[in-house]
């Protein structure tokens, strides 16, 4: 497959610090794109810049480093206000920030189950609030990282947050589904994929044993380059357009969706 060149490309990738987030960077940056690099913190964001620079080769001048801690939303919206401010026009928001759930049921400050917050409510929350950025020119799309667990997946609709009944397993197949789901909202062009078990630190929620980083962060860069056709809402388990589980396709499911999240983020849609 031929490489296309995205020097004319801004590119958001969250969690951007290790794993596929930080191998999504360098391919990013090593085809020509501008990449803002987000991390927990401006330190670890300026860590992983300077790892690229010096361990990839990567122009210096292609990076930028951006801090938000997801477990406090208020951050995303400071996040969002920078970008925003700095990039008024962004090509391709990557929501590839993760973790997994906690052992104990945790709450985060916002008052949302930990892995629900960071996994989906702060991607729910980022997108819409780059919105204007994204939908600058036409042809902006999100690159939802999910996973092929959203398919065990069940959104508590009385109880989101898991208060009642809490498995960790549970919780965050839950947040999964909800970002597969969120690809269909109507209002930004944006897809899922699953780039494949990777050895990251999510691993031990799969499997024993996965593939390199690098090799799912190929997937999820393809999906970011504006020669690859998407569709809205389409799900990729890495380079194959497969349909997701069906919740994700129903357009009750998402407005019930962007209701509740709207509602947890403190949004007005």
């Amino acid at each position: 497959m031929s490489v296309s060149d995205l020097s004319s490309r801004t590119v958001l990738v969250t969690g951007a610090t290790s794993g596929i987030g930080h191998q999504t960077a360098r391919l990013l940056a090593e085809r020509g794109a501008t990449v803002l690099v987000h991390g927990r913190t401006v330190e670890e964001a300026l860590a992983a810049t300077d790892r690229l620079v010096t361990l990839s080769g990567v122009d210096a001048n292609r990076l930028c480093a951006f801090g938000a801690d997801f477990t406090h939303l208020e951050e995303v919206e400071h996040l969002a206000a920078r970008v925003l401010a700095e990039h008024p026009h962004l090509d391709v928001l990557v929501n590839n920030a993760g973790m997994a759930a906690p052992e104990r049921h945790t709450v985060t400050a916002n008052g949302n189950e930990i892995a629900f917050q960071v996994n989906f409510l702060a991607h729910y929350l980022l997108t819409h609030l780059l919105e204007p950025a994204l939908t600058s020119d036409p042809g902006g799309r999100v690159v939802n990282v999910s996973s092929s667990l959203h398919r065990t997946g069940s959104i508590q609709w009385n109880d989101p947050n898991r208060v009642r009944r809490y498995s960790r397993l549970a919780a965050y197949a839950q947040s999964q589904l909800a970002l597969t789901v969120f690809a269909a909202d109507p209002r930004v062009t944006a897809v899922s994929v699953h780039p494949g078990i990777c050895t990251t630190s999510l691993l031990p929620l799969y499997a024993h044993e996965g593939v390199a980083p690098a090799e799912g962060a190929a997937h999820v860069v393809r999906l970011c380059d504006p020669a690859v056709e998407i569709v809205n809402g389409a799900y990729y388990d890495r380079d194959h357009r497969v349909a997701p589980a069906p919740a994700a396709s129903e357009e009750r499911t998402v407005k019930r969706l962007t209701k509740l999240a709207d509602l947890l983020v403190g949004q007005n849609s």
